[in-house]
């Protein structure tokens, strides 16, 4: 059985995590902390922590952005997009240096237009930076951006950030179908 490890801020954590956990749990033995992995340069440090529960893991996936694009002193984002971008190979060269064989970064997931802290230009912004630079390492992505923002509304609480239960069973159902692609392509 692979060994597959999910990484990410609260929207996997209390979106769409879990309800992968159970998607998979009969085809893989799936690893993921129970801390909000928040910033990549939080989920980059988490990776010494973490390293002995993820060790034998084969698939990774993962996704970053939520926290680092947010603009709470109205200055500018939390970590600026080329730190953000820097952070993020970085992750991509541990884990690759761990013998992971398969890497996905799901991309940052929309907000409601009126969230004061967070705008969907940054999210496009942050996304259009790493994606390239992450596909060029060989990363997967797997586009939630595209499937939440099809309806904010329906796919985005009242929070202004978090998935809603449509959204999370979505979002699970594609982050089960990616790692069970990329199952498919380890010898």
């Amino acid at each position: 059985m692979k060994k597959v490890t999910l990484l990410g801020d609260s929207i996997r954590q209390i979106g769409y995590g879990n309800k992968t956990v159970e998607l998979l749990k009969d085809e893989f033995e799936v690893w993921q902390p129970s801390d909000n992995c928040r910033t990549a340069q939080y989920t980059l440090r988490g990776l010494f922590d973490w390293a002995g529960a993820m060790e034998g893991t084969e698939i990774v996936h993962w996704n970053n952005g939520a926290w680092d694009l947010c603009n709470i002193f109205g200055d500018g984002t939390f970590t600026p997009i080329d730190e953000y971008v820097s952070t993020m190979l970085r992750i991509v060269r541990v884990l690759k240096s761990r013998g992971v064989k398969k890497i996905i970064f799901a991309t940052t997931t929309p907000v409601r237009e009126e969230n004061i802290y967070n705008s969907n230009d940054d999210v496009r912004a942050f996304n259009a930076a790493v994606v390239p630079k992450l596909e060029a390492e060989g990363v997967i992505i797997n586009d939630l951006y595209s499937l939440v923002n099809a309806d904010h509304k329906k796919y985005i609480l009242d929070d202004m950030i978090h998935l809603t239960d449509a959204a999370i069973d979505m979002c699970a159902e594609a982050v089960a179908a990616s790692i069970r692609r990329a199952a498919t392509e380890i010898e």
